[in-house]
């Protein structure tokens, strides 16, 4: 400590500053007594040097008549104390404090620098899924978090520093922390769309919103700044019968959504597939079928045309007009042509119907009915399946014979062991 000789009282200046290496708010006191020893240890004496360190803040705290006033000096700071340095100092004592009369103030060392550093941990409290509010299922928190004075005047102003206990601060700081961490993990599954059984994943989400939700919430109670929480661990209750219940009905939403909506597109795909090459095969045999019937037509005519042709061979049609062989005869020439013209219009007329027929879909046999399942997903009906796809999800785990199925027909949802069309694809419960 440096001690100045007062020329002009032949008493001892004082040096203030702070000589703890580890401290958050520290009260003055004159080196060569104790603490609380001396009746007037907050005098002040004239040509006093002030000494402040960088992160440090020295307060100066008076009472007057109009309540507490503080003077604030911000180091690095290494001179001797002269009331220009104190604005409101100045204003009540004036040109006494330039003589040698000492003023009353305590002094205090506020540690801007320093980041403290505090634990918490919230016991088990019920945490419920708003899409299954039946069941309660227990969750715990742990983490730390760090802050440090930021605003000294706020932080002055929030707390009688003359009585500060930073023990009594952190324990007021922990039991705000566990009442807002509880409050931001209770909502969390809402907020966020977070299975409760799912919730240990979400960490660093859970994280972020509890750094905002508390940061603004300890500056207004406490007047400090929190530069950061950390939540190192969320634990739930898995022997707590609500969550082994609650797991049971979620386990397709928290572990096989994925691959639920991936066997949901492949089944779009396939059914779209299936439509496109139905209706490629209908265009082909209508296309066919005119061809088809062109071709008929041709050779009807072809047929009738060598029949004419043939007339006459082998006295076939063949008119005896003199006795002698020579010439047609009328007769079977007007018989053929009747015959082939009524051949002609009957395999035409079958053609027509047989044509119409195809194009109102009495000649195509009905497609066989195929018994399909809608399968409730995490509150949403998806599919329809049919039995084989509903086979394969047995396999992946995805569908089971206490998942929720409809089918047209059906008044309501029911489990898939309870139909008929069903109960034979589940494996035999061991």
């Amino acid at each position: 400590m440096s001690i100045f000789k007062n020329k002009k009282s032949g008493g001892f200046s004082d040096v203030i500053r702070c000589d703890e290496t580890n401290y958050f708010v520290w009260k003055w006191h004159p080196d060569k007594y104790e603490q609380g020893t001396l009746k007037r240890e907050t005098a002040i004496r004239t040509n006093s040097v002030l000494r402040v360190k960088t992160g440090e803040v020295a307060v100066f705290v008076y009472k007057q008549k109009n309540g507490t006033m503080e003077d604030y000096i911000v180091g690095p700071h290494d001179e001797k104390l002269k009331t220009k340095n104190f604005p409101i100092l100045s204003s009540i004592i004036g040109l006494w404090y330039e003589g040698d009369t000492p003023f009353q103030a305590e002094v205090f060392f506020i540690n801007i620098a320093e980041s403290i550093q505090i634990r918490f941990g919230i016991p088990y409290f019920d945490v419920v899924d708003p899409r299954f509010p039946d069941f309660q299922v227990p969750v715990a928190v742990r983490g730390t978090l760090t802050f440090k004075i930021k605003d000294y005047q706020a932080f002055t102003k929030y707390h009688q520093l003359i009585n500060f206990s930073l023990e009594d601060l952190k324990n007021k700081i922990n039991s705000a922390v566990s009442r807002y961490v509880k409050e931001a993990v209770t909502n969390a599954p809402a907020e966020h769309h977070i299975p409760v059984i799912a919730i240990e994943s979400k960490i660093d989400l859970i994280s972020e919103k509890v750094e905002l939700y508390v940061k603004d919430r300890l500056s207004d109670l406490f007047g400090i700044f929190v530069t950061g929480i950390d939540i190192s661990a969320i634990e739930v209750d898995k022997y707590n019968q609500d969550y082994i219940e609650l797991k049971r009905i979620t386990k397709d939403i928290t572990a096989s959504k994925v691959e639920t909506d991936l066997l949901n597109y492949q089944e779009q795909l396939r059914i779209k597939r299936e439509e496109g090459q139905y209706t490629q095969r209908m265009t082909t045999r209508q296309t066919n079928l005119g061809a088809f019937q062109t071709e008929v037509s041709g050779e009807v005519g072809v047929a009738g045309a060598e029949a004419l042709g043939k007339m006459g061979e082998k006295d076939t049609g063949n008119i005896n007009l003199g006795g002698q062989g020579s010439g047609f005869n009328p007769v079977s020439m007007m018989a053929g042509m009747a015959l082939g013209s009524a051949v002609g219009k009957n395999i035409a007329g079958t053609l027509d119907k047989s044509i119409n027929q195809f194009e109102v879909g009495q000649g195509v046999p009905p497609s066989v009915p195929v018994t399909k399942f809608y399968v409730a997903k995490d509150g949403n009906p998806t599919g329809p399946f049919d039995i084989p796809t509903l086979k394969t999800m047995i396999t992946t785990g995805i569908f089971n014979s206490d998942s929720l199925v409809w089918k047209e027909g059906m008044s309501e949802w029911q489990k898939a062991s309870t139909q008929n069309e069903l109960t034979g694809i589940f494996p035999p419960k061991l």
